[in-house]
Parts: C-alpha cells; sequence; structure tokens
C-alpha cells in the first residue's frame, strides 16, 4: 500500500500506538489501514432425494474443477445471507440454511471458510455466471479427485461422514 484510501496522501508501515503489528498508517490523515483475512461462506446444498449440489467452475482459480456454491461474503449481509446469495448467483439455486457446518481457517491464504448445511427449495438450478455446469450427484458420485479445493473435500467429508452418522455439528478446523 502506497497511499491512503481515506485522503491519498503517503502511508507507511509502522506500528502504532498502542498496537503490537505493524499497519499502514497515514502520514497525514492518522488513519490506520487494517489488512484482515477475508471470509468465504458457502453452502453444502442436499436436494431432497439427498443428492447434493456442484459446481463446475467457469472462473479462475481453478476454471474446471467442481465445488460446493461458496464465495466471498459482502459488506452489509449475514454468513447465511451470503451463502444463500452465492448459491443463488453460482447455481441459480433457491435454498434454506440448515445450520452451520465447517469453520476453515486458511492462514496461508488469509482467509476463513464457513461453510453451511441447506437444503434446496423446489427442484431449480443452473449454471450460473461463474460455473459452466451445475449438477446433483449422490455421494458415491462426488467427483472427489476432480474438486477444485482442499477447503471443498474436507467440508464435504465432514458433511458426509455427519450424516452417515445421523449426527450434524460444526467443525473447526485449519489447513494450511
Amino acid at each position: 500500500m502506497n497511499f491512503c484510501s481515506a485522503c491519498a496522501a503517503p502511508v507507511s508501515l509502522r506500528i502504532p500506538p498502542g498496537d503490537t503489528l505493524p499497519r499502514y498508517c497515514c502520514d497525514s490523515c492518522g488513519v490506520v489501514h487494517y489488512r484482515n483475512p477475508l471470509i468465504v461462506t458457502g453452502c453444502i446444498v442436499e436436494a431432497s432425494d439427498g443428492r447434493l449440489l456442484l459446481c463446475k467452475r467457469a472462473i479462475e482459480p481453478r476454471a474446471g474443477f467442481w465445488t460446493m456454491p461458496a464465495g466471498f461474503m459482502e459488506n452489509d449481509e449475514t454468513l447465511a445471507e451470503g451463502a444463500a446469495r452465492e448459491t443463488l448467483e453460482e447455481a441459480c439455486a433457491k435454498v434454506e440454511i440448515m445450520g452451520l457446518s465447517s469453520i476453515i481457517s486458511v492462514p496461508r491464504m488469509n482467509q476463513v471458510h464457513i461453510m453451511f448445511r441447506a437444503r434446496l427449495l423446489g427442484n431449480a438450478f443452473a449454471a450460473g455466471a461463474e460455473t459452466s455446469e451445475a449438477m446433483l450427484v449422490d455421494e458415491a458420485d462426488i467427483p472427489w479427485d476432480d474438486l477444485a479445493f482442499r477447503t471443498v473435500r474436507s467440508a464435504l467429508e465432514r458433511f458426509v461422514e455427519d450424516r452417515a452418522k445421523g449426527d450434524f455439528r460444526v467443525h473447526e478446523f485449519s489447513l494450511q
């Protein structure tokens, strides 16, 4: 960062008073510019027949690989609203959020991925703007080797294990 987004003056990297970490601080107006992890939110969507909704990515990173509907949370929305919005954008599907499934810290990417269990409302779904294909799959047909991200695989694995036990719980873990 070179310039302040509040006043356009130069910034410098220093530890502000009362803080413990270096931050970009405006040399003119004094604004401290914090850089915090990004939040990715999404859904593990289950249809009424038990199949799961997957999307094939049409954009980078990992275009051509499968994922669950997920993306970056926006300002002025809750986690659940963001997950439902991403599902509508990527899979043209309306969902009911059923509960939290996984909280995955990804420190090397400065991200936190938060996945919900969701129920597909109706039978409508299709490929959205960032998706080349959307499909419902049986557990046995999940394309494990063609999943886009480790976070997706880890969240799906835990969901499948919980569903087999009939006991859903929240999983919190880190991937390096």
